[in-house]
């Protein structure tokens, strides 16, 4: 029996657009029928023209071939396979050159022959044939050398991919443009010989011969198609045959946000000591947006977004904060900045200053390490790694006072997902990235299911608690983060030595975390959260965020101004919006903290 192929993913975006394919061959299986005429003629004029004359071997080809080889030292046969006795080796026979398997390859093909018509072998071998660079098959071919469909191939490119499979090595279009461009020249002659095409397409394709892509990017999406086959395996179980799967992935957005973190570290990476970074970004409701695990997927597939887990440092203290609220504090209240000691442990400031009395909204916006301390000790340190916990942060969380500075390692996703409980309202979410699965045959295997969120955080606490978060974009330390006409929020991080740098801000429609550091946990020269980090976060929102109208972050104390502003953009759009994109959420009026309703 013909073995199955290997069944291939396609993984697809929010919009449909194919953002990688996952399995052994690189590519989907294709029928013939999808394919432009010339790309089946290409194989067929180079390397079998008498393929529907001959019956599996062509014996004028064989004698032809024994005559070039059959002197040569070591008696080795080369030549004169037909495409059958190809796909009879592809798929039955190993790879060596001797007498006894080239009578093998003939007796499997004239199998072949008698079991498949003409078309089907044709097109079993259009699907099989290996092209080089793990693609098997024309499909895989075409979006490696040339990022399209083997459907939307040029007679040049179905030349230069008809031409690759006498040594997929040496004629590759992406290393040895040279010798494909030659090997593609003889190909077009042979189409145009048997009629396959015009002598004006030949000159034409000659005149104009094609190029393979040259990857301008990280390739950052192959960390999120990572992750996506990850989810799977727990969604569906085994894979039988091809499958295309939905993910909630937006392909500008990842474009954006691959943009925003390498040229950041292309341009201020090596002077300020840090090579490696992370973005996350995820609607409130835990739809992932954009998802970048590293610099350089090609230089190293590990994902920092699931798989690196630092110390986030101050990016913590909103847990903090949050239990103290919930403990009845306001944002008003005063705790006092002075040094402390614990057990001889004597946690500083950043500045190594004092300031006394501060309020709590002073104390987080200015990332206070000494009020973050004593909060954490005046709630209990089990009672933050509880709220903490509670919000999503799944990762071992030591209860001890060191906690309130972030000293216990996370996940950026788990603290992204945790802080996305802020922007909507205080419900718990799972972040997700598969919305759905269907067969090749249109087949539904799954789709996601409604979720059944639930209240974790008290609705007037939140609204108090992002008071506090807010300022630290309007004078604290991330008030470089430039996100104009948004109400956003957020928190900096930056570990023990500068290992870590972090910001994780959030809008109403978007949540996103940047993470900077060396994967060696090597500190960085002095990368603080509110610095580079800021920086990526705003650049990436701003493209992000471009077409979607702003919305209020539950909160009690919006001034009046800004919510008729906001009001107004709300119903009317603005001139430099486009006011055709849905808003992603509802326009949230939270009662003033006097007890008024805003008009």
């Amino acid at each position: 029996a013909v073995p199955k192929r290997p069944p291939n993913i396609a993984i697809l975006g929010s919009d449909g657009t194919l953002l990688a394919n996952r399995g052994e061959t690189g590519g989907r299986e294709i029928s013939l029928s999808e394919l432009p005429p010339y790309l089946p003629q290409a194989f067929i004029a180079i390397e079998d023209r008498r393929f529907y004359t001959h019956a599996g071997i062509d014996p004028i080809g064989i004698g032809r071939a024994l005559s070039r080889n059959i002197l040569r030292a070591g008696g080795g046969v080369q030549g004169g396979s037909t495409l059958t006795q190809q796909l009879a080796k592809n798929l039955f026979l190993t790879q060596e050159r001797t007498a006894s398997r080239k009578i093998q390859e003939a007796i499997l093909a004239l199998w072949l022959e008698r079991k498949f018509s003409k078309n089907e072998i044709l097109e079993l071998y259009l699907n099989r044939v290996y092209f080089g660079s793990g693609a098997y098959g024309v499909e895989a071919a075409a979006q490696k050398y040339f990022g399209k469909s083997a459907r939307e191939v040029t007679i040049a490119e179905a030349a230069i991919l008809g031409g690759l499979v006498q040594s997929p090595s040496r004629l590759a279009p992406n290393r040895n443009p040279d010798a494909a461009h030659a090997r593609a020249s003889l190909v077009l002659a042979a189409m145009q010989r048997d009629g396959f095409i015009s002598d004006a397409q030949m000159k034409e394709a000659l005149a104009r011969p094609a190029d393979a892509q040259k990857s301008k990017t990280a390739n950052s999406v192959l960390y999120a198609a990572d992750h996506v086959i990850d989810k799977l395996d727990d969604l569906i179980g085994s894979i039988e045959g091809d499958l295309i799967v939905t993910t909630t992935l937006n392909p500008m957005m990842q474009a954006a946000a691959e943009k925003a973190l390498t040229e950041e570290l292309a341009t201020k990476g090596q002077k300020f000591g840090v090579s490696q970074g992370a973005l996350l970004a995820m609607d409130p409701d835990g739809a992932i947006r954009a998802f970048v695990g590293g610099r350089n997927y090609s230089e190293s597939q590990f994902d920092r977004v699931t798989s690196a887990r630092r110390q986030p440092g101050s990016a913590f203290k909103a847990f903090v904060y949050l239990a103290a609220l919930e403990k009845g504090l306001t944002p008003d209240t005063l705790r006092d900045d002075a040094p402390i000691n614990i057990k001889g442990w004597q946690p500083e400031n950043y500045a190594k200053e004092y300031r006394g009395p501060v309020s709590l909204t002073e104390a987080l916006s200015q990332s206070l390490n000494t009020v973050a301390v004593r909060l954490g000790l005046e709630v209990g340190p089990k009672t933050v790694a509880t709220t903490a916990q509670r919000l999503g942060i799944k990762s071992k969380l030591d209860a001890n006072a060191s906690i309130a500075l972030g000293t216990s390692a996370v996940t950026p996703i788990e603290l992204v997902s945790a802080y996305a409980s802020f922007a909507n309202g205080g419900v718990s979410i799972e972040p997700y990235v598969i919305t759905e699965v269907i067969t090749r045959e249109g087949d539904l295997l799954y789709t996601r299911p409604d979720a059944l969120p639930h209240q974790v955080i008290d609705p007037g606490i939140l609204a108090s608690f992002n008071v506090m978060m807010r300022e630290t974009l309007k004078s604290g330390t991330a008030k470089r983060a430039d996100l104009p006409n948004w109400d956003a929020a957020g928190k900096t991080g930056t570990s023990q030595d500068f290992r870590d740098a972090w910001f994780i801000g959030y809008t109403g429609a978007l949540v996103t975390g940047v993470w900077l550091g060396n994967d060696d946990n090597s500190p960085t020269k002095h990368v603080a959260g509110g610095s580079l980090p800021v920086e990526i976060w705003s650049r990436f929102m701003k493209q992000a965020l471009a077409k979607t109208k702003p919305i209020m972050l539950p909160a009690s104390d919006v001034p009046q101004s800004d919510l008729l502003s906001v009001l107004g953009r709300a119903l009317f759009g603005s001139p430099s919006q486009n006011n055709s994109t849905a808003q992603k959420g509802p326009l949230i009026l939270q009662p003033q903290t006097d007890g008024s309703q805003p008009n």
